[in-house]
């Protein structure tokens, strides 16, 4: 079992940066373990679905953006913590939302999802945390 705790979200003005963190951990959790996980992340507002946001691949080599974020939203996961990091410049206050962390384990450590290379969707993943609420104002 596996178990991800979303952190950093806040209230920002349109253009500012914050970085969001997804800290996993769980019964007889380690690094290892974690290294073996691809994580995706995902945002939702009220009444609508939930977006692909990016995500990594469980070796880190991979990424893929959503087009919304590309050039402003950056992954990177640091195994040894058991944590990926997503730090989000440029915000704009289309970014409000809900953001959700999901982990997935892949046949290969580049892929982002069991799928291979491809556009991840909610499906992929099997664990999830409770999400952490971004708020960009005007």
């Amino acid at each position: 079992q596996v178990r991800l705790e979303e952190s950093g979200g806040g209230l920002v003005q349109a253009g500012d940066s914050l970085r969001l963190s997804c800290a996993a951990s769980g019964r007889s959790f380690s690094s290892s373990t974690f290294s073996g996980y691809a994580i995706g992340w995902f945002r939702q507002v009220p009444g609508k679905r939930r977006d692909f946001v990016a995500a990594i691949s469980s070796s880190g080599q991979s990424t893929y953006y959503a087009d919304s974020v590309k050039g402003r939203f950056t992954l990177s996961r640091d195994n040894a913590k058991n944590t990926v990091y997503l730090q989000m410049d440029a915000l704009k206050p289309d970014d409000t939302a809900v953001y959700y962390c999901a982990a997935t384990i892949t046949l290969h450590p580049d892929h982002i999802t069991p799928a291979g290379y491809r556009l991840p969707g909610a499906d992929d993943y099997d664990y999830w945390g409770q999400g952490t609420q971004v708020s960009v104002s005007s």
